[in-house]
């Protein structure tokens, strides 16, 4: 399962600090962005086998950005883990088309087991 690669869009520095400690501990390569405007570039760059995506990223927001991926059809095989402090997010998700949400504030557990899962569920496709 180890030796995949996450990207994550967050623009809040602590998030992206924390979650990329977290997740190379856990044995990923962890790539961030800060804007989620370039994400089909960004993707073709990294090529992450999965994606956090926060729902208040500047530039075009994460709904649209994850639409904007799961339209490509060289990517949209790619998971999206929608990640938001919202009380609905698990309606934001579903608008986006993300495969999975982790509502903020997470602990260290849920976001390794949410990655996991997910990362399974997409390998067994």
């Amino acid at each position: 399962m180890k030796n995949k690669t996450i990207l994550i869009f967050d623009d809040d520095v602590n998030i992206l600090e924390v979650c990329t400690i977290i997740l190379v501990d856990a044995g990923y390569t962890v790539k961030i962005s800060e804007t989620s405007h370039d994400i089909i570039e960004k993707v073709t760059e990294i090529q992450p086998d999965i994606i956090l995506m926060d729902n208040w990223i500047p530039e075009i927001g994460g709904i649209e950005a994850t639409r904007l991926l799961k339209q490509n059809e060289q990517y949209r095989h790619i998971p999206v883990v929608y990640i938001s402090a919202n009380n609905d997010i698990h309606l934001l998700a579903e608008k986006a088309g993300a495969d999975a949400y982790l509502p903020k504030p997470f602990d260290i557990t849920e976001l390794e087991n949410t990655v996991e899962r997910v990362l399974n569920e997409a390998d067994a496709k």
